[in-house]
């Protein structure tokens, strides 16, 4: 028997919208699944919506939220779902027809691979994918198109580990877990923001093994009204606090010289934090005007300084693409290796 696929949605305020997206979820050709749709507080009629929906297909729970805010609706959604597969998603976006039966035909794939080689039964496993992002109030931005093909780049690259620090490589609304692996790396426990990231980190803490399949999976809605462009905790979106507490926890070896490279504000930013968890930090760029200088009492260095030290670790605070490309031909010359040597943060 197919497993059973839990479906997470926390819904405030979007009745202009959660019927498209409840609608979406019907139509998956994968039916094997129940929705645990959590009202939190909305001052709309969500509740209502999910009411009707709940009454004319059993799959469906209409739930409320006795402790209003997002992470306690996440887990009092959890706490009531029952399926072997967790999937979140989110009350204004729409899933592609086919995104359930997908998700679930490469997460059985690989663990049917895995188990012909094991002779066990073997989760530790995550499904994404790609993304798209969807507009009713005018064209989508550049930044949001460019999130979405890093995020197919990332699928036909695999190469999710070694991007981690740059941005949120798993989209909060397009992954699947087994519910063992979900609760191992503590599921919607944690009082963290941005709650998505920090679930992608530790999923990827957890050991899961990440597999992005190629294809768009997800259709984002954004709106002027959304929360990542109105809460105060996304109001800074490079989430630099977080990226420096899993570098120190996932990947930071002390034995290794630890190197930032970047003067800009982004640089700056970055060093306060770094600075608290590893005094001994060499700080680089190719600015003129700075290097010699001493900024946070660092003094600031060429880059060609990399030479000299023995296999240093190397975390990147510039955001511009092209400087990225330009200082990944200069370490690529140098012999470091990109998710092993040196990871971009911006």
């Amino acid at each position: 028997m197919k497993q059973k696929i839990s479906i997470i949605l926390p819904v405030k305020d979007t009745a202009k919208y959660l019927k498209t997206c409840v609608d979406s979820i019907l139509a998956q050709t994968y039916e094997n699944w129940e929705l645990l749709a959590v009202d939190d507080a909305s001052s709309d009629a969500c509740y209502s919506i999910l009411q009707n929906y709940a009454q004319k297909d059993e799959r469906i729970k209409a739930l409320q939220n006795p402790n209003p805010r997002l992470l306690n609706a996440l887990r009092f959604g959890y706490a009531h779902s029952s399926g072997e597969l967790i999937h979140r998603m989110d009350s204004d976006d729409v899933m592609p027809k086919d995104k359930l039966e997908m998700m679930v035909a490469g997460f059985e794939n690989l663990n049917r691979h895995e188990n012909l080689n094991q002779q066990t039964t073997n989760h530790n496993v995550l499904i994404t994918g790609a993304t798209e992002y969807f507009s009713d109030e005018g064209p989508i931005g550049d930044g949001f198109k460019r999130y979405d093909k890093w995020l197919m780049e990332l699928a036909k690259k695999q190469s999710y580990r070694e991007e981690v620090y740059k941005e949120c490589v798993i989209p909060s609304n397009c992954w699947l877990v087994h519910r063992d692996d979900f609760d191992r790396i503590g599921a919607f426990s944690p009082d963290t923001f941005p709650e998505d990231y920090d679930l992608c980190f530790r999923f990827i803490a957890g050991g899961l093994k990440i597999i992005g399949l190629p294809k768009v999976l997800h259709h984002w809605r954004d709106r002027s009204d959304r929360i990542s462009r109105n809460w105060e905790v996304y109001k800074d979106n490079r989430f630099f606090e977080l990226k420096v507490h899993y570098f120190f926890k996932m990947d930071r070896d002390k034995s290794r010289p630890l190197v930032l490279w970047g003067a800009g504000k982004n640089g700056k930013d970055l060093a306060k934090l770094v600075l608290k968890e590893n005094k001994d930090l060499h700080w680089v760029c190719d600015n003129e005007k700075k290097i010699g200088k001493d900024i946070y009492e660092v003094r600031m260095q060429h880059f060609s300084s990399l030479s000299e030290l023995n296999s240093p670790q190397i975390i990147i605070a510039v955001a511009s693409p092209e400087g990225q490309v330009e200082i990944s031909r200069e370490l690529a010359r140098m012999n470091f290796e990109k998710g092993v040597d040196y990871w971009f943060f911006a």
